[in-house]
């Protein structure tokens, strides 16, 4: 193989690794990306214990509207939570351990205006320990 063929075949090995990175880097994305924000007004039909719980919380403090992205229990979300008591729990098993009873689970952004107008956005950590739900935690999610 002559010179001038190695410096060709590296050139194209080279923008074929360059290509093949850029198309495993698309969709790569934030996880919670995928999840659209829903505006909570007085009239919302809840569709869980917890919407209805923020929606009559909020309501009761007067920051409706409020907004939240629900993201159930999507595991790869719980990796991504930091919050106050946990650092990151990154499965089920460290949550059981910690709420003795935990029969599910649930994380959801948060994103109201307080009284002096200031958005703040929080992520909640959901937990029902013997069919009574509760909050977990409250942190926010990293990217």
């Amino acid at each position: 193989m002559n010179k001038l063929t190695r410096i060709l075949c590296i050139f194209l090995l080279s923008g074929a690794i360059a290509i093949g990175g850029q198309i495993a880097c698309k969709g790569k994305g934030s996880v919670s990306s995928g999840y659209d924000w829903v505006t909570i007004g007085k009239n919302y039909n809840p569709q869980n214990t917890i919407e209805e719980f923020l929606r009559d919380d909020a309501a009761a403090k007067g920051y409706l509207p409020v907004y939240i992205k629900n993201y159930g229990k999507n595991k790869k979300i719980l990796r991504q939570f930091k919050g106050q008591r946990f650092a990151q729990p990154n499965n089920e098993t460290v949550l059981q351990m910690m709420f003795n009873g935990m029969e599910d689970w649930m994380i959801v952004d948060l994103k109201y205006k307080n009284e002096k107008e200031q958005e703040v956005k929080r992520t909640l950590l959901y937990i029902n320990v013997r069919g009574k739900w509760m909050l977990g935690d409250s942190g926010t999610l990293l990217e």
